[in-house]
């Protein structure tokens, strides 16, 4: 039996979401290991993860993490599809249009989960 519980269920999706992104965060960061990839890609997935694990048992404090996380998030989020965007164009392929989708997606639940959390903020412990 796990010692880990859930505390709520809106907390595990958000949870899911951000070990998610966490993942693969660092899944790109070692995979362009050959390349430069500035080190907050791997800050980011760290904090990620952490966000995670505080939302599955409903931390008072991961909710101001998921708010301060935002901000850089959104802002990589925003260049890798502005990257990705001018990489189409030059190069129309399908995994690069499903890159493309994929960093909606993101974005899009990156402002989702915000704005949840920021409603909800007062229910966490």
């Amino acid at each position: 039996m796990s010692k880990l519980r859930v505390k709520r269920r809106d907390g595990l999706l958000l949870a899911v979401f951000y070990a998610v992104v966490g993942v693969s965060q660092i899944v790109v960061f070692v995979l362009s290991s050959y390349t430069f990839m500035p080190p907050h890609v791997g800050a980011l997935a760290v904090l990620s993860m952490i966000s995670a694990y505080g939302l599955l048992r409903a931390r008072k404090w991961a909710v101001w993490l998921v708010i301060i996380l935002f901000f850089p998030q959104l802002v990589f989020g925003s260049i890798s599809l502005n990257a990705t965007i001018t990489l189409y164009k030059l190069l129309p392929d399908f995994t690069v249009l499903l890159m493309n989708i994929l960093l909606g997606v993101f974005l899009a639940l990156t402002f989702m989960s915000l704005v949840y959390i920021a409603a909800r903020r007062k229910t966490f412990q």
